[in-house]
C-alpha cells in the first residue's frame, strides 16, 4: 500500500474577486492546514482590472503554497484550463471563488473517501446533495438546461455546472489541450471528452450554498451556452475530441 500523503491542488479562477476572495483562501489554507496533504492553492487570474492579484499575493506572502498565476482574460473556461495544466499535484481541483461548497466537503473527492476515478464532478443533484438558499426560477433554468445537456451531448450526468470538479493528473493531460471552450458551458466540453476518451466519471453529491453575486445571466448566458452545446455536439461528432494529447 501507498503511504505517501495525497498531493492536491485547488485552482481558483478568479476574475474580478476581491471582494470575496481574502476570506475564501483564509478559509481553503486553514482547512488544508488540517490535513496530512501535500497541497497548493493556484489562483488564476483571469486579467482581473481590480485589486485580485494583490489579495492573492499578500496571502503568498504568508505561505508559499498560494500561487498567483496571472492570465489574459479569456473567461472561466480558458482560466481553469491554464490552471490545471500548471498545477503540480496528481489531484487537481477546481474550486469556485465564492466557496460556495464548504471546503470540509472536499476529503469526499480524495483517497481513502474516494478511489478508482479519473474525473469526479460535484453533484447539486440526487442522494445526498444539499442546495441551500437557491431562488426557484435559477433552479428551474439549471434543470431546463440540464435536460438540453443531456439531450445532446451527456446522457447521465445530473449536474454538468457545478464549479467544484477534482481530476487526476492523467486526466488534465488527456482532457485540458483538447478543450477550445473557454466560457459557461466549459465543463459540458470537459466532461465529453473525458467521455469520449473513455476516462472513469463519478459524480459527488454535495451540499451547495447559492451566492448572489454570481455573474451568470440567465438570458444572455443561457443563449452563449446553447450555442456552445451545439458547438460542442458537432465537434464531438466529427471525431474531434477522439485523439489523446500525445497524439495530436
Amino acid at each position: 500500500m501507498d503511504d505517501s500523503p495525497v498531493g492536491v491542488s485547488i485552482v481558483v479562477p478568479a476574475f474580478n474577486e476581491e471582494a470575496r476572495l481574502a476570506e475564501t483562501l483564509a478559509e481553503l489554507t486553514a482547512f488544508l492546514g488540517t490535513r496530512p496533504w501535500r497541497w497548493e492553492v493556484r489562483v488564476v487570474d483571469d486579467g482581473s482590472t481590480d485589486r485580485t492579484p494583490h489579495v492573492v499575493e499578500e496571502h503568498a506572502r504568508t505561505d508559499p503554497r498560494i500561487v498567483l498565476q496571472r492570465e489574459p482574460h479569456r473567461g472561466k473556461g480558458g482560466a481553469v484550463k491554464a490552471g490545471l495544466l500548471a498545477a503540480t499535484e496528481p489531484y487537481r481541483f477546481i474550486c469556485d471563488a465564492d466557496l460556495s461548497m464548504p471546503v470540509a466537503e472536499l476529503p469526499r473527492f480524495l483517497p481513502p473517501v474516494l478511489t478508482d476515478f479519473d474525473v469526479a464532478i460535484g453533484s447539486r443533484e440526487g442522494h445526498g446533495a444539499r442546495r441551500i438558499g437557491e431562488p426557484l426560477v435559477r433552479h428551474v433554468a439549471g434543470r431546463v438546461f440540464n435536460y438540453l445537456v443531456q439531450r445532446l451531448t451527456m446522457s447521465g450526468i445530473e449536474d454538468t455546472q457545478c464549479g467544484f470538479k477534482m481530476f487526476s493528473g492523467r486526466a488534465v493531460e488527456a482532457i485540458f489541450p483538447l478543450v477550445s471552450i473557454d466560457g459557461w458551458a466549459f465543463d459540458i466540453e470537459v466532461l465529453t471528452i473525458a467521455r469520449v476518451q473513455g476516462l472513469r466519471i463519478v459524480e459527488v453529491p454535495i451540499e451547495w450554498h447559492y451566492r448572489r453575486a454570481s455573474r451568470i445571466s440567465l438570458f444572455r448566458d443561457g443563449i452563449s451556452m446553447f450555442t456552445e452545446l451545439l458547438r460542442i455536439r458537432a465537434r464531438a461528432r466529427r471525431g474531434q475530441y477522439e485523439r489523446s494529447a500525445s497524439r495530436r
